[in-house]
């Protein structure tokens, strides 16, 4: 399970303006930001719509099919988000730390505030689409998960002791899943989409359909310069 929302994406004029400050070519940039225009679930109603145009857009992909020492703009064109994603996607996303800052839901001091139930976790796919002969291990597995940690949660507010909060932290599974506010830039995204994009995990290719939908996914994070014959 991954789950992205409130989307805000900043800079898009700034990075377009330096684009051209090699060159001194300010007088053909064509990039502009319409108000409070992108209405989306995804996005933050504070996210402007940006409008690229032809002269900043061939210009920046020219800089793209020069690599990453060629189109410094991509790191100056900022975006945040909050993610909901389990514990297991969370540790291969921290390979990005790089221009990258994450502020997530703290499983230190609130792990035991809440009930445990199933919808902190990502158990996605269906016990009737496991083999028949592992379908009653892997019901049990999830059961017995939901059912301990919740069992040490209350124990935990029961009795303040430490140590059954310490094993409520040991125990958690992978699957737990965690809220995080972060903040990235396209050039972290562009290299996450050509790395992740065919991952095994369904929620990396999730990651990565999101991304071609963001503004300019398609022809900046996502462009690849087509080879000539």
């Amino acid at each position: 399970m991954i789950k992205v929302e409130n989307i805000e994406i900043f800079n898009f004029i700034g990075a377009m303006r330096g684009l051209r400050n090699p060159m001194n070519s300010w007088a053909k940039n064509d990039t502009i930001e319409i108000m409070g225009h992108l209405e989306s679930p995804l996005y933050s109603s504070n996210t402007n719509e940006p409008i690229i145009g032809p002269n900043d857009l061939q210009l920046a992909q020219r800089m793209l099919g020069g690599g990453a020492e060629e189109s410094k703009f991509m790191r100056q064109i900022m975006i945040c988000m909050d993610i909901d994603a389990p514990i297991f996607w969370w540790k291969e996303m921290d390979t990005y730390k790089v221009g990258t800052t994450a502020n997530s839901c703290s499983t230190m001091h609130k792990l035991a505030s809440s009930e445990i139930g199933a919808q902190n976790f990502s158990f996605d796919m269906e016990i009737a689409d496991f083999p028949e002969e592992y379908q009653e291990l892997i019901s049990m597995i999830r059961v017995n998960s939901i059912h301990y940690c919740e069992q040490l949660r209350k124990a935990y507010n029961k009795t303040k002791d430490k140590r059954i909060w310490r094993a409520l932290i040991e125990i958690l599974p992978e699957g737990w899943n965690q809220r995080r506010t972060w903040t990235a830039n396209y050039q972290v995204l562009r290299n996450i989409y050509f790395q992740r994009r065919f991952h095994k995990l369904d929620e990396w290719r999730e990651f990565c359909k999101i991304i071609e939908e963001l503004p300019y996914g398609k022809e900046l994070i996502c462009y690849k310069k087509e080879k000539k014959e």
